[in-house]
């Protein structure tokens, strides 16, 4: 078995601020971490999440906290794989935030087709919002490690809101030829 190595962080701060206990756990989270408990996360063994998490165990001792990083493999292939379930399952819950904002997508264009609207300020505006998914599908799939089974369906929601942008561009085009 080759087990997969990773980062193990522990840690406790002070709970006040909060502010200060929200933003390091959402400095954690945009690694790709996933937390096995409160204060206990795991990340991937990489040259980029060492130096990542060790900015972070800087950061913790400014806050009045305490951190250590340990590196761990699982003791066996059941365990590899139960870590590695989480991972994925944490990237599928974002991939469906995100199909769900592709649907929102489609429904926006649609209403803009049904009634007509056929503006370059629209069409700006909706280009600007599919800039914006595919932004954020970089973003999640720069941390699905392990290849979320949603991950396909993903960039196939994302192609499939960019061909309906381009149509109702194609429909502002032709719309603003005809009043001339």
């Amino acid at each position: 078995m080759v087990a997969s190595s990773w980062l193990l962080l522990t840690y406790k701060v002070p709970p006040e601020p909060a502010t200060k206990r929200v933003a390091l756990w959402r400095r954690v989270k945009g690694l790709g971490a996933v937390y096995l408990q409160n204060g206990v996360c795991l990340v991937p063994k990489t040259d980029d999440h060492v130096r990542r998490l060790k900015m972070i165990e800087n950061d913790i001792a400014e806050m009045g906290g305490e951190a250590v990083i340990l590196e761990t493999v699982a003791l066996d292939r059941a365990q590899d794989d139960k870590v590695i379930a989480r991972f994925k399952a944490d990237r599928n819950e974002q991939y469906k935030e995100f199909i769900g904002r592709c649907a929102d997508f489609e429904k926006e264009i649609a209403k803009e087709i049904a009634i007509n609207k056929f503006t370059y300020a629209e069409l700006e505006e909706e280009d600007t919002d599919l800039r914006k998914l595919q932004g954020w599908l970089e973003k999640i799939k720069k941390l699905d490690f392990y290849g979320a089974p949603l991950a396909e369906e993903a960039t196939a929601r994302l192609r499939a809101c960019g061909e309906l942008l381009d149509g109702y561009a194609q429909r502002v085009f032709d719309a603003h030829a005809e009043n001339r």
